[in-house]
């Protein structure tokens, strides 16, 4: 069995269990502290972008809002309470949420608000 170590002592690799996570020392399939570690919200790669698409939908623009890192399931409730805030309706779809209508600029201060570097796409 060969295992690697890592500065701080602890074993980040197994051959046997592969990957081990660095808090508990189990396999990542196997990890107690999951739900732990999400309590933290990971920063986003660059600014969450806010624009407006119309294309594959008849002409109806809808704002479209990509570049979230969150779950399925923090992304349903957020795009609820950005729908609710525009009062208007929408979706989440791969990885983004499409809200219907022209909101750019009131998503923008309302991400902003919430602690996300949003920042306004297109034209």
């Amino acid at each position: 069995m060969s295992r690697a170590r890592r500065r701080g002592g602890g074993f980040v690799y197994s051959s046997d269990a592969g990957r081990l996570c660095p808090a508990c020392g189990r396999p990542v399939a196997q990890c107690a502290c999951a739900g732990q570690r999400r309590a933290r919200r990971p920063s986003p790669a660059g600014p969450v972008r806010v624009g407006r698409q119309t294309r594959g939908r008849k002409g109806s623009g809808v704002t479209v809002i990509t570049g979230l890192p969150l779950s399925a399931a923090e992304m349903a409730e957020l795009a609820s309470d950005l729908k609710r805030r525009c009062g208007s309706g929408g979706t989440v779809r791969d990885g983004t949420i499409e809200i219907q209508g022209d909101h750019r600029d009131l998503l923008v201060a309302e991400l902003a608000a919430r602690g996300w570097p949003a920042k306004r796409a297109g034209g």
